[in-house]
């Protein structure tokens, strides 16, 4: 894995305040990979409650998660009982990794 354990504490923060304490993170795509070069860092924020506006927490999590790690591209997809299930969700559970 391709973050530092700085990096790894900023995102936990950052997605605990954004989120709620309940929600957990996930870790997938290139950043996964030791061998792999660049990259942006893709999350995947778990949630046990509905999200009224899921495209807002999304966005507003990426923003404080770039600002909090030096202004990394980040992106995020959002998980939660009341929001279609993609196929990415499923593959960033399989291939990712929990922070």
């Amino acid at each position: 894995m391709r973050l530092s354990i700085e990096q790894i504490a900023a995102i936990r923060r950052e997605v605990s305040l954004t989120a709620g304490d309940s929600a957990r993170v996930w870790l997938f795509g290139s950043r996964v990979r030791d061998d792999a070069r660049g990259g942006d860092i893709d999350l995947l924020v778990e949630l046990d409650e509905s999200v009224a506006e899921p495209a807002q927490l999304s966005a507003r999590l990426a923003a404080r998660v770039s600002r909090s790690i030096y202004g990394r591209k980040v992106d995020v997809l959002v998980q939660a009982p009341n929001l279609l299930r993609l196929p990415i969700h499923a593959i960033a559970l399989a291939e990712g990794v929990r922070l």
